[in-house]
């Protein structure tokens, strides 16, 4: 496995690991209390959800695309 692929898997993890952290936040009483009111969740909820994804998304396509074959 190249670097490229090796930076890939770990931003997949990392992706998933932030993703599952923003959606148990959405959960909480307090992130509940403020959709309740203001119609959104809190902004770090919000940036954990969204970082989850790209991070998890990038992370795929570099193990996908990661790696090629160099020419001579």
């Amino acid at each position: 496995m190249n670097l490229q692929r090796s930076i890939g898997a770990a931003l997949l993890v990392c992706g998933v690991v932030l993703l599952v952290i923003g959606v148990n936040a959405s959960h909480s009483i307090a992130d509940q209390s403020t959709n309740l009111f203001t119609g959104h969740f809190t902004n770090a909820t919000a940036w954990y959800i969204v970082g989850g994804i790209g991070a998890a998304i990038l992370g795929f396509l570099l193990l996908l695309f990661g790696g090629g074959r160099k020419s001579i």
